[in-house]
Formats: C-alpha cells, structure tokens, sequence
C-alpha cells in the first residue's frame, strides 16, 4: 500500500514538471522571435548596417534566430548582454564545437548589477550611438535587462544603482514599482536606449516577464517610454519606506525636477503608450499558461487572474483552488509573487511559496495526497541554483525527520534550506528564457 502511494506521488511530480516544461518550452526565444520574423518580415534593405542589440535573460536565443534570419544580409553586427548562467552555457557550446551565438556577447550580474554590467551597458550605448540613419536597429529585449544594463544618470554612481536595487528587491515591491525607480536612476532606461539610436531605424522585439505585459516595465522599457516622472520614483520611494536609507546622491538626483531632465536630452522617442508601432511582443506568461493548458488536452483548470502580490497571499488563493478542485484536474497559474525579507536565510518566492502551500495545506488538515510545483521559467529563483520547488503531502514531515523546523525556516526567508531537506527543490539550469512563473496544483 506504502509503495502504491509513493508511486503514485512520484508519477504525479512527474506529470507536473512536464506541464511545467511544456510551459518553459513555449517561451523559447528562439522560436518566438524566428516565428515573428518569418511570419512578418521587416524591412531592413538598404545600404546601412543591421545592428542588433539583444538584453535580457533570453537574450542569446533571440540574437541567434535573428542572425540566422538575417544570415544573408551583407553588413550586420551583433551584441547580446544576458546573465552569468547563460553566459556559461553559451561558453560551453563553444567549447564542445556547437552552433552557437556569434557576435559579442558580454556577462553581467542578476538581480543585483554589478560592474560587468556597466561595461556591458557602455558597449550597448556605443554600439547604439554609432547607428546612423542608413542603418537598421534590432532590439531584441526580455525579462533581466534592468539588472543586467546598469548605465547611471548623470551625477550617479553604479554602487548607487547596486544600493537602490538591493533595497527594492528586499521590500517586497513588484516589479513595475521597481522600475519605476529603476529607470529614474538610469542613463538607457525609459526609452533612452532608443533615443540614442536615432536617426536609425529601429524596431523592437520583447519577450514578457511582466504580468499584464506593460511593455514600459519589461527589462525598465529601454526602447519604450517611462513608466512615470521622478516624482513618482521619489513618492514611490517614500512609500516603501526607502527614501530614508537610499544614497544622498540618489535623493538628489530624484528632487531635480523633471523639466530640467528633459531639457538635456530627449529621453522618450516615444510620447505614450499608444503609440508604439515599433514594439512587438512575441512571449509572455499567459502565452506560456496556454501552452501548459493546451499540454493537459482539456483537463486542467485554468486560473486566468495572475498570481500576484505576497507569496502568503498568493498561497492562500492556490490552497483554495486546490480544495475546491475535484481529484485529478490540475490546476495551473501563472504569475511574480513577492516577498518582504524578514530573515537572513536563503531561498527565492518560488520556493517560498511551494513552503507556504505546504503548510497552509497541513494548517488546513488535508489528509489527502496532493502535488504543488512553483517555478522560474528562467531557472533560477532568487540567488540560488533552483528554479523553485515541487512540494507534496509529506514534504514538511521530511524537513522535520531531517532536524528542521518548517515554520522557523519560512521565518527566516530559508525556504532553500528547508526544502533542501525535504529533497523538494526543482533543480533544471538555466532555461535561456524568461517570462516570469509558473504553477501547477494538483489533489490525487
């Protein structure tokens, strides 16, 4: 009877990885961006240069498709600006004789930017200055690309940066009040990068880590207009409690007024919204929650209303769900949680909130089998080599067997520790893709 269970527990995690996957796999930037192109050409004839500047996590498999597209145009240069992990993997194929990106390609820290990301933003700046109005510009942009392309304002510093994101990221914010400070504090966000890449013509392709799809948001709008004013960053600042602890030079730079910003230089080649005609979206999260609803062949349940806010809020609604959902029908979500640093301990939302749907499940003296699995279609959750968590019905009597104390480590945001011990970590590299996260609830 113990091995039937356990067999049936194994088959379930099973299942939901490969949900999972297939979630990740319609994220591909390779095929997003070569179905865009060969599916709407652009016009990119001329006599000039193609130049393309990929930024993101998924930046590699989008320059690698748009080079093999474009592999007949005469003049072209590539520059790709992704994270360590990827970085690495690229290297590798290198190494073993593979098919891989050619161009540039420049390492850089995630989610906090270090100084390999400020070389990396100075060749992009120059790279895009140098474009001429012959020329054609190729952004391919996605999820990452605000940590990633660190270029201060004016009168900044990059530990200023380093200072600012590490308090926001510890806060709690989401990600668009992120980048509303982020791109106050920047020198390519907020539509700057395509500023300077006047008077080419540009065109940009982006692939979603943001929920709702705000293309200002995704990677801090670096092709798009700004989120809001300084005003608003300051505000937003205040708010969260940060204005206080964030650099002097950072106050300063927020209290000069908007009109003396723009009156340097035209930051915003595009006025709002409505008008982004340049700006294609070819991925995102609900596209890839369609993918895994499309995996199950009609027997899942779709949450449509993303996940969002605390890890503890969002638990309580996939708890819900789950009890309410009949015996083997999944139940798939898609969505960025966040999490307000309490503790010293380690882990990423993710896991935290695989943590906390294992404990509201006990809270809720379920005595039934289930499976929940919450995951990073980058990977990566937080600082660490997960991608998040796939928890089950005896995860927390496991932590406990091992020494820990399942409440104590949620306390102190040591979500990775715990499920360390509970063998529950959801461990696949890095994806080269990021459109934010996926889960999967499912009662046996």
């Amino acid at each position: 009877m113990t091995t039937n269970r356990g067999e049936m527990q194994d088959n379930a995690r099973a299942q939901l990885r490969d949900i999972f996957l297939a979630g990740v796999a319609a994220a591909d930037p390779y095929q997003s961006v070569l179905k865009q192109l060969q599916q709407h050409p652009l016009e990119v004839k001329g006599g000039g240069r193609l130049i393309i500047l990929a930024i993101g996590k998924a930046a590699l498999g989008m320059a690698e498709a748009a080079l093999e597209h474009f592999s007949d145009h005469p003049n072209k240069t590539a520059l790709a600006v992704t994270n360590y992990e990827n970085y690495d993997a690229l290297q590798e194929r290198i190494k073993q004789g593979e098919p891989a990106f050619e161009g540039r390609c420049y390492p850089a820290g995630h989610p906090v930017p270090d100084g390999q990301g400020l070389l990396a933003a100075q060749a992009v700046k120059e790279l895009a200055h140098s474009a001429g109005a012959d020329d054609f510009v190729l952004f391919l942009i996605s999820g990452g690309g605000s940590a990633l392309l660190p270029m201060p304002a004016e009168g900044l510093s990059l530990s200023d940066k380093m200072d600012v994101n590490a308090k926001l990221l510890a806060s709690g914010a989401d990600i668009t009040e992120m980048n509303l400070v982020r791109q106050a504090l920047s020198g390519l966000k907020g539509g700057r990068l395509a500023a300077i890449a006047k008077p080419a013509r540009q065109c940009s392709l982006i692939l979603s880590d943001v929920i709702g799809d705000d293309l200002r948001v995704i990677a801090s709008g670096p092709t798009i207009a700004a989120i809001g004013t300084r005003d608003e960053a300051r505000d937003k600042l205040a708010e969260l409690g940060l204005w206080d602890e964030v650099p002097q030079s950072v106050r300063q730079h927020l209290q000069q007024a908007d009109a003396e910003a723009h009156a340097r230089a035209d930051h915003s080649p595009l006025k709002d919204r409505k008008n982004i005609s340049n700006a294609i979206l070819v991925g995102s999260n609900a596209r890839s929650l369609d993918a895994m609803a499309e995996h199950c062949e009609g027997r899942a349940k779709v949450i449509r209303t993303p996940l969002v806010g605390s890890v503890e809020e969002a638990a309580a609604i996939i708890v819900h769900h789950m009890l309410e959902t009949s015996a083997g029908q999944p139940v798939l979500f898609g969505g960025e949680t966040t999490v307000q640093l309490k503790g010293d301990g380690r882990g990423g939302r993710n896991q935290e909130l695989a943590l906390q749907v294992a404990t509201l499940m006990e809270e809720a003296g379920y005595g039934g089998d289930w499976v929940f699995l919450s995951g990073g279609t980058d990977g990566r959750d937080g600082p660490t080599d997960a991608a998040g968590a796939i928890v089950d019905g005896g995860s927390l009597d496991r932590i406990r067997a091992k020494g820990g104390d399942p409440k104590a480590l949620l306390e102190n945001n040591d979500s990775y520790q715990a499920l360390s011990l509970s063998g529950d970590l959801l461990i696949m590299g890095a994806t080269g893709t990021n459109v934010a996260d996926l889960q999967i609830a499912l009662r046996l």
